[in-house]
């Protein structure tokens, strides 16, 4: 894979532990080249992490930076866009994003997502639609989903 076609996952402010595996498994799956992990996003050695990560937490190259916005703006002057998943008025349905390389999909909170503040140093928000009751989907499951749709773009 070329430099052009880097796909990252930021993982901001995810609470539990148990997520954070499934993230590393999925990040693996995806063939991410590298996991953030931000803010009090919880981080390997964790017994937790083990349980559902299945090793992935070793094969996944992975970092931790207290701040987020710090970590946008360093990924942003590297000529990497950001794309947050989040339910947002400006948000796109994530089947109408056409994803362009280099990019870091950015996750939020499992209660309050990706803050207002965030998602306005973000360069595109993309959506899952959702047909039933609920408003989101677990973190971990939204990731696969929107993950595998950026990946089929992919060189």
């Amino acid at each position: 894979m070329t430099t052009n076609n880097k796909f990252y996952i930021i993982a901001h402010n995810i609470r539990s532990l148990y997520n954070i595996g499934t993230m590393f498994r999925t990040a693996d799956a995806l063939g991410v080249d590298r996991l953030f992990l931000t803010g009090y996003s919880g981080q390997p050695p964790r017994k937790e992490i083990s349980k559902v990560a299945l090793g992935a937490e070793e094969s996944v190259e992975w970092q931790h930076y207290k701040s987020l916005s710090y970590l946008i703006k360093k990924l942003k002057k590297d000529g990497i866009k950001i794309i947050a998943l989040e339910t947002s008025d400006q948000a796109i349905n994530y089947l109408d994003f056409k994803p362009k390389f280099p990019l870091a999909l950015l996750l939020g909170n499992e209660v309050r997502g990706v803050s207002e503040v965030m998602l306005k140093q973000v360069d595109t928000t993309i959506s899952l639609p959702m047909n039933g009751i609920k408003e989101s989907l677990n973190v971990g499951v939204a990731m696969a989903v929107a993950g595998y749709h950026i990946i089929k773009n992919r060189d």
